[in-house]
């Protein structure tokens, strides 16, 4: 079980960075969270330099939030979630960066939503925003499923329900399928007129990119497209099988979160939207309980030490 504890430090940084964005609060030695700080994308996967200087930045507007900027960052604990980081080679790279904090604790961002989400105690979490994937704390055990990444994986995701979409509109051009509601908005959204002009717009784009397709999707499938409808079916699907398996792990608790979750929510089994609980922090703050913990740790262990 993760616990927080005060440390005697006066603040604490919290870090989530995703693919579309950075976030960090500053809070103080009760857990009030006192400022906040939104960058660019956080995640390494799609650049070192982008991830450590959106951490960086989120961190400087946090304390700039709550009017700290006087206090430096190599006087701060700091919990970094990052996506991504569930790659050992990516994980690696990220605990060699030099850092301006006095103590940086990384974890992936799932182990930080979990944490947020049942406020240190063990449960799971299944996310879509800009990918997908779903991951359980369950007695000290970590449980990942998902998480390989746009375009080969994040299934149910921003970025994937985005891909599908395109996909099926250019198949609409090629005359395999009839047009959809999504052929005109889509094009609209992307400022095309034809099949070469989306091609050319969507050549080389991230999933980020893509996400921002999806409520497109959903404004479709609401509407009574029978090829949004069939798209949302698909990804809800799925996401109700990672559901389905993390209920294996025996979570006392699941939450869902992420930006897709409202829209893709009300598609998903009717028993599995009466099971799950409001997240009862975000994963920023799961940051922050992880820091707290790391630190304790590795001050008992400095004082085991000491004494030895």
């Amino acid at each position: 079980m993760f616990t927080s504890s005060d440390n005697n430090n006066a603040f604490f940084l919290g870090i989530d960075g995703g693919g579309s964005k950075c976030k960090a609060i500053v809070v103080n030695a009760n857990n009030e969270i006192l400022g906040t700080g939104i960058s660019g994308p956080g995640n390494p996967l799609h650049g070192f330099e982008q991830a450590t200087n959106s951490i960086t930045e989120s961190a400087k507007l946090a304390l700039a939030d709550a009017n700290l900027s006087k206090i430096k960052l190599n006087e701060l604990t700091v919990g970094v979630g990052l996506a991504g980081v569930n790659l050992p080679i990516l994980f690696k790279q990220m605990q060699a960066w030099q850092h301006p904090f006095k103590h940086m604790f990384l974890a992936t961002d799932l182990l930080i939503a979990c944490l947020g989400a049942h406020q240190g105690e063990d449960g799971a979490v299944i996310i879509s925003g800009t990918g997908s994937c779903g991951f359980s704390y369950v007695d000290g055990n970590e449980f990942m499923i998902g998480a390989h990444g746009f375009p080969h994986g994040d299934k149910g995701s921003g970025a994937w329900f985005g891909l599908q979409a395109v996909k099926q509109v250019l198949l609409s051009f090629d005359g395999v399928i009839q047009p959809s509601i999504m052929n005109e908005v889509i094009l609209a959204k992307l400022h095309c007129k034809n099949d070469t002009a989306l091609v050319e717009a969507i050549a080389g784009k991230s999933a980020t990119y893509y996400a921002q397709l999806a409520n497109l999707v959903f404004d479709a499938a609401e509407q009574g497209d029978q090829i949004a409808l069939a798209i949302v079916a698909d990804g809800a699907e799925y996401i109700n099988s990672i559901a389905g398996i993390l209920w294996s792990k025996q979570p006392p608790r699941m939450s869902m979160m992420g930006g897709l979750t409202p829209r893709l929510l009300p598609w998903l089994d009717k028993s599995l939207q009466a099971k799950l609980s409001a997240p009862l922090h975000p994963p920023e703050f799961g940051s922050v309980l992880f820091a707290r913990q790391a630190l304790a740790k590795q001050q008992a262990i400095a004082a085991s030490a000491t004494l030895a």
